[in-house]
């Protein structure tokens, strides 16, 4: 799908009053896909690989680019990442909060920060539960090395709309309640290829969008 199509379709999604962020999942692909897309006015870019970005981050430095990690992040992983990205999509346990706080370089400033919770509790994916978000809400915050910016989920893919709708309404609703506690928290990160409108209608204000924009990842 070309950048124009998908940016109109979210903006449909969104209405007038709301400004839905893009976020171009680019993990697996080259960076000369990712140049390509940055030529067209995407500036946000979400990888899954630590190591993987951080050799694209290096090669694109000159464009000026915005980085995302939104996959698993281990937490001998955590130096690399704190010193490459600009975004943790992928906080989900108190290890990570001061590990990414004590790498993070002072000259970069703070790491925007999203705690990921694993709305469906599902064994198949990481994610903190519900009731844990306080405790790293308070953690992160108290770190000046990190700003927490909000939420981040990835809904399991239901074929009932019900059940899909009822995840992003929750998910919403754990928002809500962050923000009203820390009103920096200005980032509901939900919607992929096949569910953005959904979650745009649901609240979200960042979705992850790959294959629509580059097509099938390549082989690994």
């Amino acid at each position: 799908m070309p950048l124009a199509t998908l940016q109109q379709q979210i903006a449909a999604a969104a209405g007038p009053a709301r400004n839905v962020r893009l976020l171009a999942v680019s993990k697996l692909q080259p960076a000369s896909a990712v140049a390509a897309l940055a030529a067209q006015g995407q500036q946000a870019f979400g990888e899954n690989y630590v190591q993987e970005a951080a050799a694209k981050i290096a090669e694109l430095a000159a464009l000026g680019l915005e980085w995302h990690l939104i996959g698993h992040l281990q937490s001998n992983k955590a130096e690399l990442a704190a010193q490459v990205f600009d975004w943790v999509q992928t906080l989900d346990r108190p290890k990570l909060v001061s590990a990414l706080a004590q790498h993070r370089p002072a000259a970069r400033g703070a790491l925007n920060v999203l705690i990921q919770v694993n709305i469906d509790d599902e064994d198949s994916k990481h994610g903190c539960q519900p009731d844990e978000i306080p405790a790293l809400a308070a953690a992160i915050a108290a770190q000046p090395q990190l700003r927490l910016r909000g939420l981040m989920a990835i809904p399991a893919p239901f074929p009932d709309a019900a059940r899909r709708l009822s995840a992003l309404a929750r998910m919403k609703a754990l928002f809500d309640t962050l923000a009203a506690t820390h009103p920096q928290a200005d980032t509901l990160s939900m919607g992929m290829s096949a569910d953005f409108a959904e979650a745009i209608a649901a609240g979200s204000t960042m979705v992850r969008v790959g294959s629509a924009l580059f097509g099938p990842r390549p082989t690994p």
